[in-house]
């Protein structure tokens, strides 16, 4: 009976215990834990076996692919802008010779240096006050070229795609150098003056060229990169006033000895025309001596045949 009695009062004891609200929770988050433990150990174990394997950092995705160039996504997005920080206090001195533009605008665009005449292969940018002012790039790019020249007055040049390029010529305080990479807007020099465009004053001489062929660069601000890309840049030379003499001179010589030759030739075809008369004249007075006789050889024997028939 004893034992029976400590049966029920343990089995009554293990309900009460079970019904108690923080016992299931208790148990859940137990097992959940002795699970994850078990987990994480047979992770581990199996872990070592891996670490004998050797892994390079090419067959990492996209590793492969790192020595092939490649055009940054926004350099490709941006659009050539002027080369300054504001662009409300620049004015164009000079602007780009256009072979295809109006007679004035091509004789603005003249520079006058050691008593002869260049056509401007860029722009002359200068500010309101004709003070100096911060040279920015126009786009993201490389610089490869930073030289000193007096004529110019030094030049800096970047490039923004194979065979694009923009150059800053007239400018000085360098902050710059060959290999850098700059962004859009960002100061690479101050504006000076040069020897080749001393009328200018303190400015910058920017140009666009693609393949070492200027283009105007008033028809590609706030354009995108892709536009002088896509663009068939031709070399044409400027006609000069020299030039156009010269075709004149040579049209006048041309034209003169085209007369002369008329006049020397005139005279060579009439001589036989009149060689030819000559000749008819002579055949016929031959013809009509020839007829003379003939008529006195008949007269001649018409008589002597009278005579013996008389």
């Amino acid at each position: 009976m004893r034992e029976e009695e400590k049966k029920s009062s343990q089995d009554k004891s293990m309900k009460r215990f079970f019904k108690k609200r923080w016992v299931y929770p208790t148990v859940y988050i137990a097992s959940a834990a002795i699970i994850l433990t078990g987990v994480l150990w047979y992770q581990n174990s199996g872990s070592n076996g891996s670490d004998q394997l050797e892994y390079k950092a090419s067959d990492m995705p996209g590793k492969q692919f790192n020595d092939e160039p490649a055009l940054e996504v926004n350099r490709a997005m941006e659009n050539f802008v002027m080369p300054v920080a504001n662009e409300d206090e620049a004015v164009i001195q000079m602007g780009f010779y256009d072979n295809d533009g109006k007679a004035e605008e091509q004789e603005a665009a003249l520079v006058f240096y050691n008593n002869t005449y260049h056509p401007n292969t860029g722009i002359d940018i200068s500010s309101k006050d004709g003070k100096e002012f911060d040279v920015v790039a126009s786009l993201s790019g490389t610089v490869t070229n930073v030289m000193e020249d007096e004529l110019l007055g030094n030049v800096i040049e970047i490039e923004h795609d194979k065979g694009i390029v923009t150059q800053y010529q007239s400018v000085k305080d360098y902050q710059v150098k060959v290999g850098d990479q700059v962004e859009q807007g960002q100061a690479i020099a101050t504006s000076g003056t040069s020897q080749i465009n001393e009328k200018a004053g303190n400015h910058v001489h920017f140009e666009i060229r693609k393949d070492n062929v200027p283009v105007n660069p008033h028809e590609y601000f706030n354009k995108p990169l892709s536009a002088l890309q896509e663009a068939k840049i031709t070399e044409e030379k400027p006609a000069s006033d020299s030039d156009a003499g010269k075709s004149e001179e040579g049209a006048s010589d041309e034209e003169g000895s085209n007369e002369e030759g008329a006049e020397k030739t005139a005279p060579e075809k009439s001589k036989p025309a009149e060689d030819n008369g000559e000749k008819e004249d002579t055949d016929n007075k031959k013809d009509a001596d020839g007829d003379k006789e003939a008529d006195e050889d008949t007269d001649t024997s018409t008589d002597s045949d009278t005579s013996s028939n008389s």
